[in-house]
């Protein structure tokens, strides 16, 4: 870190964390729930104001403070840091959504405790709690985080995190709430026909019925969106190029398997058996999407492509033609968009000089499906990149006979799959964690700038336990970065999307010489009949080449499908925005009555909540259109 300016911290959101006295200096037991209640009453007292004071929040935050809200104060996600903006942030925007009812949680994991982060090695002591509020729109549950002040006879709030996750009057029909699902208890009784009947007549969207929400993509984002809007109650079509839902996981290579353990990657109100594999195989993953769209009754059109897509501005709707093989054509006049192709683009692919004479195989690593497929042995195959695809393949590669070599331009990072993925989730995503509803608003509620600066030191305790394969690794010249900050995996996701490997093999085969590995720190100068030729000059024997160069933003992809016109108004994807939110997914992507919906399969989980409460309310009439020169009505 102390070779980063300023400017590059505030950039790349490098925070140094708080050195509050600890609970131990106070030399006395702390009644948490007495002052969680009291400085939960304190804020509820100042919410309650005519007119919010600045003396009112700065009693009850420190100066250098964060306020976290995930569309419950206002209609997007906001990381609002330093007392006097969390002052004006109030002021602007409780007068509308009147939070009240602040109540602590009552049971559970999450009642009013001390919370001592990373083992207490960062040294500070959080006194934390769930709690629930209501708006005037709806319901929502927040964490406090607090911290003594410098003088120790006082807590204040650190970080504060509240989230919409219920609207009045639409609640979700789950548990007591659910539906009766006899005859006599459906719309127009055995008129409107039975459950088939009216499934049949809803997939078909028999009669010019019109979705109002056109989801595109039917992988894990789609999924998990389409079960919330049907809970809620939003007519939704999903429409996947694929023959079968689950394709999209099941026609990647061969040997892929999730590098999330199952309690991390449930899908939305069905988690997977308790007999489920840790680390689900593509096949068994892409059956159980396929399993799960039936069961959550979800209307998919497979074997469907988006042919054309326009918006009105003036009606607020979409113009979508969809197609299909064998010459179905249909279009459909949604409300509302969703793009759910996965939180990458188009794949990367690079080309070079000397290619078109290069006498081998080169191809894309998305195009990878298994090196059985070649006659391989003896052969020497160069994968370029060192992610978590590049590492697959390599292995897949050499277990078939092939003479691998990995290409790495810059350093990556490694962390073991039985040991370190673990402790990225133990205490809330794992076995002997809290219901995952619970899990989920604990594990979303720190500000990510909060959070990468606390990765520092859970990475610091994974290189301990991975202390041995990442010396083997050193010693065979392959580079481990831990990110700009040492904040490890975290960091990479959320800005880069990459730059890391989950070990399930490959990094063995490094170590003992399997897999060998050449740094080219310039890249490739370009490619001779039998050769690749690096920048530096040097020269690789190669027969195959496998570039696992990644993928260019989600953007991409939106302008490939639906054109200029849509994509010039997107956002691009990804990455932290200037308050270290992430861009345009999951929320407002720029362009009116359209969104982004990816990540992996937690994520697509818990944000899927936000993004159908948003389209909810948005339908509902409760946060305004757009007009076409950017204006709410």
């Amino acid at each position: 870190m102390a070779s980063l300016t300023e400017a590059e911290k505030k950039a790349n959101h490098v925070i140094s964390l708080p050195k509050p006295p600890r609970v131990s200096s106070l030399g006395k037991p702390v009644d948490a729930q007495a002052v969680a209640q009291q400085w939960l009453s304190g804020l509820e007292t100042a919410l309650s104001s005519p007119s919010i004071t600045s003396d009112q929040i700065e009693n009850l935050f420190h100066s250098d403070s964060y306020w976290r809200d995930h569309i419950a104060l206002q209609w997007d996600f906001r990381t609002i840091q330093s007392v006097s903006k969390i002052t004006s942030f109030l002021q602007e925007f409780q007068p509308v959504c009147q939070l009240s009812k602040l109540s602590l949680q009552a049971d559970g994991k999450y009642v009013p405790h001390i919370s001592t982060p990373e083992d207490g090695n960062p040294g500070i002591d959080f006194l934390a709690s769930m709690f629930h509020f209501e708006t005037k729109v709806g319901q929502g549950t927040g964490i406090l985080r607090l911290t003594l002040n410098d003088a120790g006879d006082q807590w204040k709030a650190y970080a504060i995190y509240t989230s919409l996750q219920e609207l009045k009057g639409v609640e979700e029909p789950l548990g007591p709430k659910r539906v009766y699902g006899t005859l006599d208890s459906m719309p127009n009784g055995s008129a409107g026909g039975t459950w088939k009947e009216r499934r049949e007549k809803t997939l078909k969207l028999e009669g010019g019925q019109q979705p109002t929400v056109l989801i595109i993509g039917a992988g894990q984002s789609g999924l998990n969106l389409g079960a919330r809007l049907q809970s809620l109650g939003v007519s939704t079509l999903l429409v996947d190029k694929h023959e079968r839902v689950g394709d999209n996981w099941r026609k990647r290579y061969r040997t892929l398997v999730t590098h999330d353990p199952a309690e991390f990657t449930h899908l939305a109100y069905l988690p997977f058996p308790k007999n489920w594999p840790q680390f689900t195989p593509k096949d068994k993953l892409g059956d159980w999407f396929e399993a799960y769209a039936s069961i959550m009754e979800l209307n998919i059109w497979t074997s469907t492509t988006v042919s054309s897509a326009s918006f009105d501005d003036n009606k607020s709707e979409w113009t979508v033609v969809v197609t299909k093989p064998d010459g179905f054509e249909r279009t459909i006049r949604p409300q509302q968009v969703v793009f759910a192709t996965g939180h990458s683009g188009e794949p990367k692919i690079p080309t070079f000089p000397g290619q078109d004479n290069f006498k081998g195989t080169i191809y894309h690593g998305s195009q990878h499906r298994d090196a059985s497929e070649y006659d391989v042995r003896g052969k020497k195959v160069v994968v370029v990149g060192t992610g978590n695809s590049g590492h697959d393949i390599a292995e897949n590669f050499y277990e078939n006979g092939a003479e691998v070599t990995m290409l790495q331009r810059q350093g990556t990072y490694v962390l073991s799959l039985d040991k370190a993925v673990f402790m990225l989730h133990e205490g809330t995503h794992d076995e002997w964690g809290p219901p995952t509803e619970q899990a989920d608003i604990w594990g979303e509620s720190l500000p990510y700038p909060i959070g990468l600066a606390f990765s520092v030191y859970l990475t610091q305790r994974i290189s301990v336990v991975d202390k041995e394969m990442l010396e083997g690794l050193d010693k065979a010249g392959f580079e481990v970065y831990k990110g700009i900050d040492n904040g490890g995996i975290s960091r990479l996701y959320y800005t880069r999307g990459g730059g890391y490997y989950i070990d399930v093999g490959a990094s063995k085969h490094i170590i003992d010489g399997n897999i060998k590995v050449h740094k080219s720190p310039e890249g490739i100068k370009g490619f001779e009949p039998h050769e690749l030729v690096l920048a530096d000059g040097k020269k690789l024997d190669a027969d195959f080449v496998v570039l696992a160069t990644g993928f260019d933003n989600m953007r991409t992809t939106v302008r490939k499908v639906l054109g200029d016109k849509v994509a010039d108004r997107c956002k691009d994807v990804w990455d932290l925005d200037e308050e270290g939110e992430l861009q345009a997914i999951w929320r407002p992507s720029g362009h009116p009555n359209f969104w982004y919906m990816g990540g992996n399969l937690a994520l697509c989980r818990i944000y899927s909540k936000f993004l159908a409460l948003q389209i909810k309310a948005t339908e509902q009439g409760l946060i305004p259109k757009v007009q076409p020169n950017g204006l709410p009505n």
